[in-house]
């Protein structure tokens, strides 16, 4: 989805290559679209690793579950960008576009790349 809306688009699998990816892929890394609940994981944890690395990256998470039942559980704080699955290609590009849009020095690239796994 993300391609057909002309972003460069870096795809991990798994959580665990993503560090690695992270640390071989040489241009900026923009956005970063993750699942919240994975297995052994939380999605916000691998989104710490890389604002640590890129501190300027953003995030969008998913999830399956609705924003209130993960936000009332403690998961994610009510202000962080969240797109429920499943969702269209058309509201995945409003989001995607509504966050990339907040970093100013992100609009004179002319490159954008979001990293989803």
């Amino acid at each position: 989805m993300l391609q057909s809306l002309g972003y460069k688009v870096l795809h991990s699998g798994t959580p665990e290559t993503v560090m690695e990816m992270v640390k071989k892929h040489t241009g900026a890394i923009d956005m970063l679209i993750t699942d919240i609940i994975m297995l052994n994981m939380n999605g916000s944890d691998p989104a710490d690793q890389l604002q640590s690395i890129h501190p300027d990256l953003k995030c969008v998470f998913m999830s399956g579950y609705t924003a209130d039942i993960i936000t009332s559980r403690g998961i994610l704080d009510k202000e962080v960008n969240f797109i429920q699955k499943p969702f269209p290609r058309m509201a995945l590009a409003k989001i995607v576009r509504k966050v990339l849009d907040e970093n100013k020095n992100w609009a004179n690239r002319k490159e954008n790349n979001v990293f989803p796994f």
